[in-house]
């Protein structure tokens, strides 16, 4: 793998991670609605 694949894809993975980050925080932060991650964990306040 050449060094420009490698800074392009750890770019388009990191800008994953963020985003993936950012739509769980905007479900958190929304009205009457429980969060799911993948692995079944529930971010829920009681």
């Amino acid at each position: 793998m050449t060094p420009v694949k490698a800074a392009l894809l750890s770019f388009v993975m990191l800008s994953a991670i963020l985003v993936w980050g950012a739509g769980i925080y905007s479900a958190d932060a929304s009205s009457k609605h429980t969060v799911v991650d993948g692995y079944g964990v529930v971010a829920a306040v009681r």
